[in-house]
C-alpha cells in the first residue's frame, strides 16, 4: 500500500556471512588492471576531462625542462642584469667588479661586458644604470632580465619613501612598476662585520623596503664573494619572469654599433647594430623601430658566430674577442622584395574624396584675396572700415530681407532647427505660456538703456567675479562682444541629452583624417596580426633568425645625424631595436589610459608636446584628453591633467597592438632634459571615438516672474539670440527651459522655465564641439637633429 514511498529499511548485516558473500566485491589483478585502463580510456565526461588534465600537465612538465633546458644552454642569449642603486651614495663600480670576479672565465671589452661562467653554466650582461638620468635607466629596465636593486645599509636617505631609497630612486622605482618589473633582487651593502649588527641591519632593511618591492623579491647580502656566490647560485637555477608586453616583438639591445654607406647627397646611410636576438623570431621582412629614431626597413641580416659559447667543446673553435678583428659570418638573410613589410606611414589623401568639410588655409586665402576684388561702393568721406561695414547696398538689403524668414537655428542633435520653434521637451514638465503677473513691455524695455561698452564689460565682470570660487563649473566661457555668438560658436551644437543623443562619427573630420589608417574591427585585426606573428616562429631558416643568435642587423636610409647620434650614446647605454608587428608603422589616432605621476605638480595641458615612450618605441605626440564613459559613445574633453586619476589621452601616432605599456615625458625647458609627467597604458587605436569640447554660456536674469524671467548677458545681440533659440537652457538650481523671444537690441531675451526661478539663480546653456588631437610637428625625439 505505501507504494514508492514506502519506508525501506537497511538489511541487518550477519556476523556470519558466507565466504562467497565475503568475496564477491574482491577482483583480481587482472581484472583489476583492465578496470583501471578501461575507466581511463572509457567514455564520458569525467574520462575526458580527467585525460585532458593529464595532457596538459604532461605539456606544461614539457615545456619547462625545455625551457630550463634552454637557459642552461648555449642557445639562449646571456641574461641582462641591470644595477640599479636606490640612492646615490651606493657604489656600483664594486659590485659590478665582484660579479664579474666571479663570472669572469671570458670578458669582452665592449662596452657592456658579457661573461662567460662554465662553473656556474651561465651567460650575462652587465649592466650599470646611471643614477640622475632617467631616459637611461628606463631603456636598461625595458631589457633587463634581472633588475638587482642596491642599498646601502648604512648611508639614509632623505627625501624618498624610505630611508634606504632617495627621492629619484623612488621615482624609478614607480617608473618600472609602470612598464612592468621583471624579476627583481635586492642586494645589500655595507652591514656590518659582527654577527648580531648585521642581522639586526638585515632585518631592519627588510622591513622598510618590503613594501616597495613584489612579494617573491628577495634580499640577500652583497658584501663579500661568499654572499654573491650563494646569490649567483641561486639565480642560474632561478625562471625569470620578463614583462607580458616584451614577449610578442623580437628586439635586439645593441653591443655594437656602427654606420657604413654614406651618402652624402641623401645624407643617409645605414646602421649596423650586432647583439642577441631576444624573445622572438626575427624575420628579414619586417620593419624595425630604432628606439627614438623611428621605423625603417633591412637591408641584409648577416647571423655571426656567437663569440661567448657557453658548451666548451665550442669555445676552442673561437678565439679571444682580442685576437679576432672581424667575427666570422655564417649565413646572411635578405630580403624579399615581394614579402617585405612596405614602410608605409601617412595615408595619401584623395582632394576629390570629400573629407574635409571645413574650409582649409588655402581656400580661406583665396576668399580673402577675393574680398581684396571685390567692387567698391561709394561711401561718404571720413568712414572708417569699422562704419563701412554697416553700410549696406540695396542690392545687398534686399538679399538680407529675403534670407531672413529663411534662416535657419542653430543645429540641435545635428539637425537644423528653426528658430520659430517653441516647444520643451514632453520629459521638462508642461509650461504656462500665458502672459502673467504683471511683467509689461515697458519692463522689458528697460533692459536695453543706454549702456556703454565699458559699463556692459564692468557689470559682467561683476557679476563673474561673484562665482570665479565655483569650480563646480568649469566650462564656462564669455560672449564676445565684438564677434557674433553665432560666429564664434559657429562649430558648436546643442544636444538634448549627452549619453543618448546621436553624433556622427564620420562627420566634420579634419584635414589629418585623411592621412590616418583605420580599422573595420580593431579586435579582430589585432587577434590576426598576432596569429600572423606567430606563423612567422615556424617558418623555415631563410627568413627569419631565432632567439639566442648573435646577428647583425643592416637597418638602411638612416639620416647620417641620427646615426652618429645613436653611435655616440651606445657607448653610454644599449641602443634598442625591436621587430614591428604588421601595420605597425601606419598612423592613427590612439588612445590611452593615463594618470599624472605623483612627482611632476607643474600642469599638463591638452595638446602640449610630450615624449611617449609606448614599450619599446619613442614618439613625440600631442594629445587631447578626455574622460572615459563607459555608458555613452561620447566622452567629455578635459583641458588639463588632473592628478589622483585616470583620464584617457587620444593621440596622432604610429599604430601599436596592446598590451603595451606608457610612460609620457615633457621637456623642461627649451633644452632640459625631458622630466616623467604620467605613466598609464594603451587602450585601442580608434579614429571614432567622439571626444566632445564642452563650453557654457551663462546668463543672469534682470526681472523674474515666476516661471518668466528676462536675462541678460548671455548674448549682446537680438540674431544671436535667434540663431540659438533651439538650444535648451538651464540654471545652476536646476530648472529646466528655452527661450522664448527676443527683448530689445541689446541681446537680452524672455526665457520660461519648468518651476519657479530665483533671482541670484544663473542661466547656462551647454554647447559642444568635437575635439582631436593635434599633429605633431616632430614625429620622433631625435628626428630634429
Amino acid at each position: 500500500m505505501g507504494g514508492s514511498r514506502a519506508q525501506v529499511n537497511k538489511a541487518h548485516k550477519t556476523r556470519f556471512a558466507s565466504k562467497s558473500s565475503r568475496n564477491i566485491h574482491k577482483t583480481s589483478l587482472k581484472d583489476k588492471h583492465q578496470n583501471a585502463k578501461s575507466d581511463r580510456f572509457g567514455k564520458g565526461a569525467r574520462a575526458a576531462r580527467i585525460q585532458r588534465n593529464n595532457m596538459i600537465r604532461d605539456q606544461k612538465r614539457a615545456a619547462a625542462l625545455n625551457e630550463k633546458r634552454a637557459l642552461s644552454g648555449s642557445a639562449s642569449p646571456p641574461r641582462v642584469i641591470v644595477l640599479f642603486g636606490l640612492s646615490a651614495h651606493v657604489d656600483l663600480n664594486s659590485v659590478e667588479r665582484d660579479l664579474l670576479g666571479l663570472l669572469s672565465t671570458k670578458c669582452s671589452n665592449e662596452a657592456f661586458p658579457t661573461v662567460v661562467s662554465s662553473e656556474y653554466k651561465m651567460r650575462a650582461t652587465v649592466l650599470k644604470a646611471p643614477h640622475g638620468d632617467l631616459s637611461s635607466c628606463m631603456d636598461m629596465a625595458k631589457v633587463a632580465d634581472l633588475v638587482a636593486f642596491v642599498t646601502s645599509a648604512s648611508s639614509p636617505c632623505e627625501g624618498g619613501s624610505s630611508d634606504y631609497i632617495d627621492s629619484f630612486g623612488a621615482q624609478c622605482l614607480s617608473v618600472f612598476k609602470a612598464i612592468g618589473l621583471p624579476s627583481t633582487v635586492v642586494l645589500i651593502r655595507d652591514l656590518p662585520s659582527d654577527l648580531k649588527g648585521r642581522n639586526e641591519s638585515k632585518k631592519l632593511c627588510n622591513s622598510s623596503l618590503a613594501s616597495e618591492f613584489p612579494e617573491q623579491c628577495k634580499f640577500y647580502p652583497a658584501d663579500t664573494k661568499d654572499d654573491l656566490h650563494k646569490f649567483l647560485y641561486i639565480l642560474k637555477d632561478q625562471r625569470l619572469k620578463p614583462p607580458h608586453w616584451r614577449n610578442q616583438r623580437a628586439y635586439v639591445a645593441s653591443q655594437k654599433l656602427e654606420m657604413l654607406d654614406h651618402d652624402s647627397v641623401s645624407g643617409k646611410c645605414t646602421l649596423c647594430v650586432t647583439g642577441y636576438i631576444r624573445a622572438r623570431n626575427l624575420s628579414v621582412n619586417q620593419l624595425v623601430h630604432v628606439s627614438g629614431a623611428g621605423d625603417y626597413q633591412l637591408s641584409k641580416i648577416d647571423i655571426l658566430r656567437d663569440p661567448y659559447a657557453l658548451n666548451p667543446r665550442k669555445e676552442h673553435d673561437t678565439m679571444d674577442a682580442d685576437d679576432v678583428p672581424d667575427l666570422q659570418v655564417i649565413s646572411s638573410l635578405v630580403p624579399d622584395s615581394s614579402k617585405q613589410e612596405p614602410l608605409h606611414v601617412e595615408n595619401v589623401p584623395d582632394p576629390l574624396a570629400g573629407e574635409q568639410t571645413w574650409p582649409t588655409e588655402a581656400e580661406m586665402a583665396e576668399a580673402e584675396e577675393n574680398l581684396k576684388h571685390k567692387k567698391k561702393r561709394k561711401l561718404p568721406p571720413g568712414t572708417s572700415e569699422y562704419q563701412a561695414a554697416w553700410i549696406v547696398d540695396e542690392s545687398d538689403e534686399d538679399d538680407v530681407e529675403s534670407n531672413d524668414e529663411s534662416e535657419g537655428g542653430m543645429v540641435l542633435d545635428g539637425v537644423e532647427i528653426g528658430v520659430a520653434s517653441n516647444d520643451l521637451d514632453e520629459d521638462q514638465g508642461s509650461l504656462d505660456l500665458g502672459e502673467s503677473d504683471g511683467e509689461t513691455e515697458t519692463d522689458s524695455m528697460m533692459v536695453d538703456g543706454d549702456m556703454t561698452r565699458e559699463q556692459i564689460e564692468d557689470d559682467i565682470k561683476r557679476l563673474k567675479d561673484a562665482h570665479a570660487e565655483d569650480e563646480e563649473y568649469p566650462d564656462e566661457v564669455d560672449t564676445p562682444i565684438d564677434v557674433p555668438a553665432r560666429k564664434r560658436f559657429a562649430k558648436y551644437r546643442g544636444l538634448k541629452s549627452f549619453r543618448t543623443s546621436s553624433w556622427d562619427p564620420k562627420e566634420s573630420l579634419p584635414q589629418e583624417y585623411s592621412r590616418i589608417f583605420a580599422f573595420d574591427n580593431f579586435a579582430r585585426t589585432r587577434k590576426h596580426v598576432l596569429a600572423k606573428a606567430l606563423e612567422r616562429d615556424n617558418e623555415s631558416k631563410d627568413e627569419t633568425v631565432s632567439p639566442g643568435t648573435y646577428a647583425r642587423l643592416y637597418i638602411k636610409e638612416v639620416p647620417q645625424t641620427v646615426a652618429s647620434y645613436l653611435c655616440l650614446r651606445a657607448k653610454m647605454m644599449p641602443i634598442i631595436s625591436c621587430g614591428l608587428l604588421q601595420h605597425e608603422s601606419k598612423m592613427s589616432v590612439l588612445h590611452f589610459s593615463i594618470k599624472k605621476h605623483d612627482s611632476y605638480h607643474e600642469p599638463i595641458k591638452g595638446k602640449e608636446e610630450l615624449i611617449f615612450h609606448v614599450g619599446f618605441r619613442q614618439f613625440v605626440a600631442r594629445p587631447v584628453f578626455s574622460s572615459d564613459n563607459f555608458n555613452s559613445d561620447k566622452h567629455k574633453m578635459e583641458k588639463f591633467l588632473h592628478a589622483g586619476r585616470f583620464s584617457v589621452a587620444s593621440i596622432y601616432a604610429p599604430i601599436s597592438f596592446p598590451p603595451l605599456c606608457l610612460v609620457a615625458m615633457k621637456k623642461s625647458g627649451v633644452m632640459g632634459s625631458p622630466v616623467l609627467a604620467a605613466v598609464g597604458s594603451l587602450i585601442s587605436v580608434d579614429p571614432d571615438r567622439i571626444i566632445l569640447k564642452k563650453i557654457i554660456l551663462t546668463g543672469y536674469p534682470q526681472r523674474v516672474s515666476k516661471v518668466k524671467a528676462t536675462v541678460r548677458y548671455m548674448f549682446h545681440s537680438p540674431e544671436d539670440v535667434k540663431w540659438f533659440k533651439p538650444v535648451e537652457l538651464w540654471t545652476k538650481c536646476g530648472r529646466r527651459g528655452r527661450i522664448k523671444e527676443t527683448v530689445g537690441t541689446h541681446g537680452a531675451m524672455k526665457c520660461l522655465f519648468n518651476g519657479v526661478l530665483q533671482q541670484n539663480d544663473t542661466v547656462c546653456m551647454s554647447l559642444f564641439k568635437r575635439a582631436y588631437p593635434k599633429w605633431p610637428e616632430q614625429r620622433f625625439p631625435l628626428s630634429n637633429l
